[in-house]
């Protein structure tokens, strides 16, 4: 199925909602701790959390090797290729410029979905049109100017453009592979995966000499575990089974509104004439989108399969 509907809206809500307010945490966590153990630790804690309930709860660990491997190609991609890196990148950029990089999660998602034979995405000239509207909301929503990017320290948007090419493509692979794991213990098995690699990685470059558990570093890594990753990422996996991967790529675009909106309510920070300009095309892009995949041509639809985890 293309479109959101039922439960895996819900969960894309939830994506939408708690991913959006976890830049700070990130922000936070990164000027407290070194980049690769922060994330690495938290994933691996989180994965470890989530796979302990889920057993309790009745789910069991994959029986087939190719699920295994499916589950841990997808965690290295998305958590060491993706998530990893943006929080190494918050070190060198801002999160305004941060937030016009991630955006293109939605860009990547739609052309490695187009590209990547078996699935439904298709580059046409609706879902083009609905990309680069949310593009164009979300930049003057942040109010970066393309001088302001081009003059921001490299470092920090290289890595944020290969982030979301990597984490955009590990979501095109899980999808091209479903398996017969529960969503749950498939998340759990992810963090577990690319937070070992990630730790891996902070422990090869020396960042346990810097490691230092401050009060405000560990509020960090708490709220993501639970906010970013047990609600968050699990959310993901689920909306990601039922729905195309165009259309849940464009959760990037609504992130930044809701970091908007939650600086208002908590922050009481004002919300201007162009901030609420940019909201409306943003929301427009993603229903645009959604539409967009409604309006393909029957002719042009694969045929309906059943899917083994639709029961998950």
């Amino acid at each position: 199925m293309a479109a959101l509907r039922g439960r895996a809206l819900v969960a894309y809500l939830i994506v939408c909602v708690f991913w959006g307010s976890t830049y700070l945490a990130i922000k936070i966590g990164v000027t407290e701790l070194p980049p690769f153990l922060f994330a690495g630790l938290r994933f691996c804690t989180a994965g470890l959390l989530l796979l302990g309930g889920a057993l309790a709860f009745g789910d069991r660990l994959p029986r087939r090797w190719a699920d295994w491997r499916t589950q841990t190609i997808v965690g290295v991609f998305l958590l060491m290729g993706g998530n990893a890196l943006v929080v190494w990148a918050e070190q060198y950029t801002t999160s305004g410029v941060a937030s016009i990089f991630v955006v293109t999660v939605a860009l990547w998602m739609a052309f490695f979905d187009a590209i990547i034979p078996g699935g439904s995405g298709d580059l046409n000239w609706r879902v083009v049109t609905g990309l680069v509207l949310g593009f164009v909301g979300t930049a003057l929503l942040v109010g970066a100017s393309p001088k302001e990017i081009l003059q921001a320290d490299l470092r920090g948007p290289l890595a944020l453009t290969a982030a979301s090419a990597w984490w955009s493509l590990g979501s095109v692979y899980g999808k091209r592979h479903p398996t017969d794991t529960s969503p749950y213990v498939g998340a759990a098995i992810q963090m577990i995966a690319g937070g070992a690699v990630t730790a891996l990685v902070g422990t090869a470059l020396g960042e346990w000499t810097r490691w230092h558990l401050t009060l405000r570093g560990a509020e960090a890594v708490a709220y993501l575990i639970v906010f970013g990753s047990l609600l968050g990422y699990t959310a993901y996996t689920y909306a990601l089974r039922h729905a195309s991967p165009t259309i849940v790529g464009t959760y990037a675009y609504v992130n930044p509104v809701i970091a908007v909106l939650l600086g208002w309510l908590l922050l009481r920070e004002p919300i201007t004439a162009r901030t609420v300009l940019a909201m409306g095309l943003i929301f427009g892009a993603v229903m645009w989108i959604q539409l967009s995949h409604r309006l393909a041509p029957v002719a042009a639809r694969p045929a309906p399969q059943a899917e083994p985890d639709a029961t998950s």
